[in-house]
């Protein structure tokens, strides 16, 4: 109501004044849909009815500030008016279309506690009704793609699974993989759940691409969206968001390398999820169709030794794009940690998915609450471990893993020791034999919003076992710019790149993903991956 009472002093004061509302009506106007509807029931206060009195308030709702330019009381203000998509001169407020409107929705004008129509009445004008279209439905807006949730799922629901795939890709190259491994932000916002629960919108995703695998048909290839260009474009890193990059770059029509240190492309999608969560299969059949598509995936090929970020330009790459992941553990800065028997989850799983010899003893400690922790405590069982257990310094609330991956953790009797922190790594003749531990308390919340763990003094005690696998973090590893290439760093040890368009520093040079943002999910490194192809090209064609 601050709104409406600064324009009711500035209108007694003999001022013109504009009263621009998003909403399609002011606060507290919205008739409620509760079937009775008699003439003049209007949920209103006498400040409203004043504004509608005034000559001097013109109410312009369903409206957005696009635009202020001037100064001193001279000013130039650009508004983006919405449609009401309904003719007022040819309504006769009989209400009827509130009453047969089938669409049901959340009442964002009352906090949520009701529901609307999609069509409302509002008080601010005579015979005021509108159409209230979303701009993009909550699912669709918290998918860091943006993918079209509503209508794979209805194609889905008509039994049209190819073409639901298809739109999927439109977006997405990796519906097999991301439909397996995504911790599904979309379905957290579903509005089913205020209802009953939320759609499968993973599981769906997941159902086409099985589908088309089921009738062993090749991934479709979508055409390309433009001519083919001379431009040729670089990307480090062959993980979800370069291959993502490529993929977009390739239906733009450019030339794309990438360049992958490891012997395998996939990234963190390889190497960091085990068989029994993403089978190789499922991951190498599409990053076979980014392939076809004719990108060039070069493997064994790091960057930074015999072939620099300036050697990639003087071999006429006009753009390059660095999306090479958090491939590098953090350590965990106690005694004893270099004893061996002490192993980083990292280099664990990618030692495991790359089919190398990994050996565990009959008791293994994991330190580390995330997904990666999981992870490997769930292979250590499937390696033959006897016994394993999680130690975790907050609560299960503050637990940062998929809430899924903790209960399948758990159904295969795998413990998980709460507010617990490692202080010291026991050893014999330099090999693991135990671990120290202490107690914790949480106390107020630190810059995650978590709260912080805290010793508590005099609760030390000793665990017994002979492996101590570290998973309380990752950060990317930078080495291979060498310091020269121009390219600013945080002190996070993170690249700096322009929050919308992901331009380094460097002309021609951007980055994305986990090397920007830090460890993050894959669905949101192929976002990056996506935005920075649509930079590369505005770049290249010097928009």
């Amino acid at each position: 109501m601050t709104g409406t009472k600064l324009a009711l002093d500035q209108a007694r004061a003999g001022k013109r004044v504009y009263l621009v509302e998003k909403c399609a009506g002011l606060a507290g106007e919205r008739i409620l849909a509760s079937g009775n509807f008699a003439p003049g029931q209007w949920f209103t206060s006498p400040e409203l009815e004043e504004i509608k009195k005034n000559e001097n308030i013109e109410v312009i709702t369903n409206a957005d500030l696009e635009e202020a330019e001037g100064r001193d009381g001279n000013f130039k203000v650009t508004l983006r008016v919405r449609a009401s998509r309904v003719r007022s001169s040819r309504c006769d407020d009989c209400k009827a279309c509130i009453k047969v409107c089938p669409i049901n929705l959340w009442d964002s004008y009352n906090e949520q506690l009701s529901f609307r129509t999609a069509i409302d009445s509002f008080n601010s004008q005579p015979n005021s009704y509108h159409i209230i279209k979303e701009e993009m439905p909550i699912c669709q807006e918290t998918c860091p793609v943006h993918l079209d949730v509503r209508g794979y799922i209805g194609l889905i629901a008509d039994g049209k699974f190819g073409q639901a795939l298809d739109l999927i890709r439109e977006r997405l190259p990796f519906p097999a993989t991301i439909g397996r491994i995504c911790p599904h932000p979309c379905e957290q916002k579903c509005n089913r759940a205020s209802f009953d629960e939320p759609l499968a919108i993973r599981h769906l995703k997941r159902f086409v691409a099985d589908y088309e695998m089921a009738l062993a048909r090749r991934p479709k290839i979508l055409t390309p969206k433009a001519p083919v260009r001379h431009e040729k474009v670089a990307i480090i890193g062959a993980g979800p968001g370069g291959l993502t990059c490529a993929h977009d770059l390739a239906r733009l029509g450019y030339q794309v390398t990438v360049f992958e240190s490891l012997p395998v492309a996939g990234g963190m999608l390889y190497v960091g999820i085990p068989e029994y969560r993403l089978p190789k299969k499922v991951l190498q059949r599409e990053i076979d169709s980014i392939r076809d598509i004719g990108v060039e995936i070069k493997t064994n090929a790091p960057i930074g030794g015999d072939l620099t970020l300036n050697d990639l330009f003087r071999q006429g790459f006009k753009a390059v794009f660095i999306s090479v992941g958090a491939h590098k553990s953090q350590r965990l800065q106690i005694g004893g940690e270099d004893a061996e028997g002490v192993v980083h989850g990292v280099d664990f799983l990618r030692d495991m998915n790359l089919g190398k010899e990994v050996i565990v003893s009959e008791r293994v400690a994991i330190i580390g609450g995330g997904n990666v922790a999981m992870d490997a405590a769930r292979c250590s069982l499937r390696l033959g471990s006897k016994k394993v257990f999680i130690l975790y310094r907050r609560s299960r609330v503050e637990m940062p893993a998929s809430k899924e991956e903790i209960e399948a953790l758990e159904a295969e009797g795998i413990e998980i020791q709460y507010l617990v922190a490692p202080i010291e790594v026991l050893s014999d003749n330099g090999k693991v034999v135990g671990l120290r531990c202490t107690h914790m308390e949480l106390g107020e919340p630190d810059v995650s919003g978590r709260r912080t763990p805290i010793p508590i003094k005099g609760s030390e005690f000793d665990v017994e076992l002979g492996m101590v696998i570290l998973a309380i973090g990752q950060t990317t590893d930078l080495s291979f710019l060498n310091g020269d290439s121009g390219i600013k760093t945080t002190r996070q040890g993170t690249l700096v790149a322009d929050r919308n368009t992901l331009a380094t520093a460097h002309p021609g040079v951007f980055a994305g993903g986990d090397a920007v943002t830090g460890p993050s999910i894959a669905i949101e490194a192929v976002a990056a991956g996506k935005r920075a192809a649509v930079s590369i090209d505005k770049y290249l064609r010097g928009a």
